[in-house]
């Protein structure tokens, strides 16, 4: 079939780089005839837009807030996905299934592994959300020892025990008041929204580990700014996007894309365009 399409849905949807990389994969691929697009879709109308989806349709990217909303309107979901109830990614097959994956998980894996980081001995989690409980699944993965989340609530607290235990990881909750305890780990992951760990910066250590701090923009974030300056070794919001985004192109052309500089280079250069 000729003049296959895809898209990003999600709300607010405009700042979205999926669509810079995923055209970036399709030239790399040779696929003229793809496209990829993005739509501001909430909830309440994401049941008729994926009613009106013809065969032509390949697969979609989802973000916030319709990583949940979309479970019950698929034919299945994979074990990834299932892990964390969220998914970011629908592949629509042939036979017209709507089959939901999470790439968001491997993609953090797959960005460490990228960086020389393939095992700890213990991590730390900065925040709560969403993100976070893709941090513990990954983790799950590559930590063998205790993971330590800072939350601002005992409810998110209580949260984030209950993830440690659904995906097998030993988890301990700390105040956010103590969060300058959490950068002497060998990894962190900071999963706050902008400007939360910016007070960070000043604690800083000597000789830090690894930080992936998941924002892209701004970037570099002032705590991103200060483990560069120290030595340690820093990843961010793009490094996620680009490998989230090839499992989802392998998953939606059935082709893998070649090296990753095309696509990083691209959003790179969309964020520096940017006002």
């Amino acid at each position: 079939m000729s003049g296959r399409r895809a898209a990003v849905l999600g709300s607010p949807i405009e700042h979205s780089l999926s669509p810079v990389l995923h055209r970036a994969a399709y030239r790399e691929l040779g696929l003229d005839d793809w496209s990829y697009d993005r739509f501001e879709i909430d909830e309440a109308a994401l049941p008729a837009f994926l009613a009106e989806l013809g065969p032509e349709w390949a697969g979609l990217s989802l973000t916030m807030p319709l990583k949940r909303a979309i479970i019950p309107l698929l034919d299945g979901i994979t074990d990834t996905a299932a892990s964390v109830e969220a998914v970011n990614t629908v592949v629509l097959t042939e036979d017209g299934r709507r089959v939901g994956d999470n790439t968001d998980i491997p993609g953090l894996v797959s960005a460490l592994r990228e960086r020389g980081v393939e095992k700890v001995p213990s991590a730390a989690v900065l925040g709560a959300g969403a993100t976070a409980s893709s941090a513990l699944a990954a983790l799950s993965r590559i930590c063998s020892g205790e993971v330590t989340a800072y939350v601002r609530s005992e409810a998110r607290a209580a949260e984030m025990r209950q993830w440690g235990e659904r995906l097998g990881v030993p988890v301990r909750t700390a105040d956010w008041s103590d969060a300058a305890e959490a950068l002497s780990s060998p990894l962190v992951i900071a999963t706050t929204p902008a400007g939360s760990t910016d007070a960070l910066a000043a604690a800083v250590p000597e000789h830090p580990g690894t930080l992936f701090d998941v924002l892209y923009e701004p970037w570099p974030t002032p705590l991103a700014a200060a483990w560069t300056d120290r030595g340690g070794a820093v990843l961010g919001g793009l490094d996620l996007l680009v490998h989230q985004a090839v499992l989802q192109v392998e998953q939606m052309t059935g082709r893998t894309p070649g090296p990753l500089a095309a696509m990083r280079a691209a959003g790179e250069r969309a964020l520096a365009a940017r006002p």
